[in-house]
């Protein structure tokens, strides 16, 4: 089956191709989305699902096309109905014709994966610009797999919008912010979702971790100190244990973080920086600030994690603190620097 599949966006677009990958069949992704506004949120979603499809080795056209002017000449005078009488059609009906010009035996579109988008309006007009073209619909309820969608689109970096497309979405995102909720079939029951990375406190046996621990820091002694009296928090990638952190109390406004570490094989994959949003999350609402002290090398790393105001240097602190040089890489430590994060402040 040769399938062209519309695509709103990267996030919509990872269970369906998941699933009819498992069917055997390899989907073409068809980006034309006229509807998103403005420009840079545009811009942002095309390029998510471009760089998505380039990695996971899905084709992906691109029909370039902002239609601000057009869409609000279209809609201006039935905004209510926007969605079901210019947003869906537009999009589906240039699916079609491009299947059809182009030699596709099928279509589908990814607005079958949203739990918030009219379902049963776009099953039923893709049924009629079948019959109209002569191209076969290809239909599935993705929404089953929504939550196992959303889950593994956040664990993979995908940008996440935050509205459903055009201007007018985005307007009621402010205006309502506790919409109705989605209505679904009834018995509708999502799949299970097992969720390949898990963080969670540890509260027993904080000792199992110690070899993991010593990696970032070299000292028994000194981890013993603040594991005795701080936080310690696990990361497992498939029920695999892959990152490590610890975190203590300072005073009632501060925290500081003591100890973060990533298995060997688990480097250079994002496990640091889940944990760090993990724990940036979990304090913010107690917290005010998270410290971190830091050798030289790993500066530039924090500060791209929002660790960017500096707050002190510690001279001689690996030398003092340490009975063995510390080296990090070709660094011989010396000094310790510490910077912190301002939990507060959601730009961060």
């Amino acid at each position: 089956m040769k399938l062209l599949m519309h695509a709103c966006c990267a996030p919509c677009s990872v269970y369906c191709i998941d699933t009819l990958r498992k069917e055997g069949i390899e989907p073409t992704l068809y980006w034309y989305n006229p509807n998103i506004h403005p420009y840079k949120e545009y811009v942002a979603r095309r390029d998510c699902l471009i760089d998505y499809t380039s990695k996971i080795g899905i084709k992906c056209i691109v029909e370039d096309e902002y239609g601000l002017d057009e869409f609000c000449k279209n809609v201006s005078n039935k905004l209510e109905s926007r969605c079901v009488d210019y947003c869906y059609p537009i999009r589906l009906r240039k699916t079609f014709e491009y299947a059809k010009e182009n030699g596709y035996d099928a279509v589908s579109t990814t607005l079958l994966y949203s739990i918030y988008q009219k379902h049963d309006f776009i099953k039923l007009h893709c049924e009629k610009l079948s019959k109209e073209f002569g191209i076969d619909f290809l239909y599935r309820d993705f929404r089953y797999g929504f939550w196992e969608g959303h889950d593994k689109a956040k664990e993979a970096g995908l940008y996440m919008q935050k509205y459903c497309g055009c201007i007018f979405s985005e307007e009621s995102r402010y205006n309502n912010p506790n919409p109705p909720k989605p209505v679904l079939p009834e018995d509708f029951e999502f799949l299970p979702v097992k969720r390949s990375i898990v963080i969670k406190k540890e509260k027993d046996n904080k000792e199992q971790y110690m070899d993991l621990l010593l990696e970032a820091d070299p000292s028994k002694d000194m981890i013993n100190d603040y594991l005795r009296d701080g936080e310690l928090f696990v990361l497992t990638y498939k029920e695999k244990i892959a990152c490590v952190a610890v975190v203590i109390k300072i005073d009632d406004e501060t925290i500081e973080l003591k100890n973060i570490a990533t298995k060997e094989e688990y480097r250079g994959q994002g496990y640091g920086k889940k944990m760090l949003k993990y724990l940036a999350d979990n304090y913010k609402q107690k917290y005010n600030k998270m410290l971190v002290g830091t050798s030289e090398n790993n500066i530039p790393f924090y500060v791209k994690q929002g660790f960017d105001k500096y707050e002190k240097t510690i001279k001689n602190y690996f030398i003092d603190n340490y009975d063995e040089e510390i080296i990090d890489g070709d660094l011989h430590c010396i000094d310790m620097y510490y910077y912190s994060k301002d939990l507060k402040n959601k730009e961060k």
